[in-house]
């Protein structure tokens, strides 16, 4: 649908280096360097509401891992009218830390994942080292009291969220990794999450470090150049890439000044 809008909220940052962030950096006889990671929220902006796509980071995780906050996610939802009691549809793109979690704070929503994804950090082996690393304990058992409550929605490959918004697994990253596709008066947008983390990483075909099926992370790339290719989508949002705002327009006289952009 036309009318539907998008929102990209950057709301916290972080410094690292790229042989930390690229599977097996060495292989591609590049100098290390350092790289920026940003942490977003997304919002789609409906004729019947707003839907929330992903949560970010608690302050626990956050800290835990030494990231920076630019603004709590919990003060971002507030500002833009996105409170428990409106009840906003939420979209899971993945169960890692920085995306799952402050689900507290809609404990009337419901939520929309990926089965493959909620099996998989339901299954005991959310517990190995390899993939505990990205998770918190006590996020994953608030996704479980939300399936327990009967307010979750799982769906195997592809699910029509609203007119216009659809979401769609991938894989590669995490076992259910999905991205959502928005209709919008400027083109179809591809919310990536982290299908895409960086532009460099799928213009380049460089995978990310930490994944758990690197050829469906290679199929992801591939499916989301199709897409460009052949026009169905005209804009992909990366999950972290720090020039994400200023590939579109961005806001700055809204309620989080120079930490939104819009499409649509």
């Amino acid at each position: 649908m036309k009318g539907n809008r998008v929102s990209i909220v950057r709301f916290g940052t972080r410094q690292g280096r790229k042989s930390e962030v690229y599977l097996n950096w060495g292989i591609y006889g590049i100098p290390d360097a350092p790289i920026g990671m940003d942490y977003f929220f997304w919002v789609i902006h409906t004729a019947d509401g707003p839907i929330l796509v992903d949560t970010g980071f608690s302050t626990e995780g956050g800290e835990r891992r030494a990231r920076t906050f630019l603004t709590h996610p919990k003060d971002a939802f507030e500002s833009l009218g996105l409170t428990a009691e409106s009840r906003p549809e939420v979209l899971v793109t993945h169960a890692h830390y920085d995306h799952i979690g402050n689900l507290d704070a809609f404990p009337k929503s419901r939520v929309t994942i990926a089965a493959a994804e909620l099996e998989f950090w339901t299954s005991g082996m959310e517990h190995r080292r390899q993939f505990h690393h990205s998770v918190e304990d006590a996020e994953l058992a608030e996704l479980r009291s939300v399936r327990d409550e009967g307010r979750i929605r799982t769906f195997e490959n592809e699910i029509e969220i609203a007119d216009g918004v659809r979401m769609l697994r991938v894989g590669g990253h995490t076992p259910g990794q999905s991205i959502v596709l928005v209709d919008t008066a400027e083109g179809t947008v591809a919310l990536a999450s982290d299908a895409v983390h960086y532009y460099e990483e799928y213009e380049q075909d460089f995978p990310f470090a930490f994944v758990a099926d690197l050829p469906a992370m290679y199929a992801a790339f591939d499916l989301l150049h199709d897409l460009e290719a052949t026009g169905r989508v005209q804009h992909v949002v990366s999950g972290h890439d720090p020039s994400t705002l200023d590939r579109f327009r961005r806001l700055h006289d809204g309620p989080l000044p120079g930490d939104i952009a819009e499409i649509g």
